[in-house]
């Protein structure tokens, strides 16, 4: 089988886009594009980031509850952006859980803290812990656990099919991290606005009932992942079994929130048949 609905991408208005679908045993149900072209990810590196903290977190190197980051918070407020940490500074705006402020120098914190806490540095750690295990040959992070990550649509297909079915991490791990952390707690949404409830698990938005979103009107509210402001996103659906990986050489913009949701319309469409 292979997803026509893929074929969309082909409309959008970008010089590249590469796309792809996969089911949680690691069944490709199609692509498109140059799928091995390697693209920045910009916050989609962060998905990635909080599976290497989750493999701290199951090694023992590090709690997630303990403190991190500004005073009164913990691994855990860092992971699901309540740390009270500004966007792209490391100025607090908040007392920890009161608010879910996205925040950039919540993860560079986050990747400090298990530099320190491993004696590894960051970006070493994903790839001993991460990228080599799932095969991401392609993959590199060389700067920001927030948003300087590389990589190609093959490769996140493997990260994507491991988020469905966990090897690296106790599956329990991982349904943690997909679950609302701080319920109810309000915030802004980059390029979606302001959003209440705004919810995230550690490190994975989780779509619930936001609205507007750059997932699809049919999209399950259990569906989680990341878009990033270079033009990609990675979400996985739960209840349809699959993921969908999208990478772009575009800045994200008004196209993108015009046409992902459709796009993801379709392709959930079209696997159902």
């Amino acid at each position: 089988m292979s997803l026509e609905s893929l074929a969309l991408i082909e409309k959008w208005p970008v010089p590249t886009a590469a796309a792809a679908v996969v089911r949680a045993d690691g069944t490709l149900l199609g692509a498109h594009g140059p799928t091995s072209q390697p693209f920045a990810l910009a916050s989609v590196t962060k998905p990635l980031a909080a599976y290497a903290v989750l493999v701290a977190y199951e090694e023992g190197a590090v709690e997630l509850d303990e403190a991190a980051g500004p005073e009164g918070s913990t691994v855990r407020h860092l992971l699901a952006h309540t740390s009270g940490l500004a966007f792209d500074e490391h100025r607090v705006t908040a007392a920890p859980g009161q608010r879910r402020l996205y925040s950039n120098a919540g993860f560079e914190q986050l990747g400090d803290h298990l530099a320190k806490a491993t004696e590894i540095p960051f970006g070493e750690y994903l790839q001993q812990a991460v990228l080599e295990p799932l095969g991401m040959t392609s993959t590199t992070l060389d700067g920001s656990p927030a948003k300087d990550g590389v990589s190609t649509v093959d490769d996140l297909v493997r990260f994507a099919a491991e988020v469905q079915a966990p090897r690296l991490l106790d599956p329990r791990t991982v349904a943690e991290a997909m679950t609302v952390q701080y319920p109810g707690t309000k915030g802004v949404l980059p390029g979606y606005g302001h959003q209440n409830p705004n919810d995230w698990g550690l490190g994975f938005e989780i779509r619930d009932s936001k609205s507007p979103h750059w997932t699809g009107g049919s999209s399950s509210p259990r569906t989680f992942g990341h878009f990033g402001q270079s033009g990609t996103f990675l979400w996985v659906d739960p209840d349809a079994g699959l993921a969908c990986v999208a990478l772009t050489d575009r800045l994200f913009g008004t196209w993108a929130t015009e046409v992902w949701p459709a796009f993801t319309d379709a392709v959930l469409a079209e696997s159902r048949r």
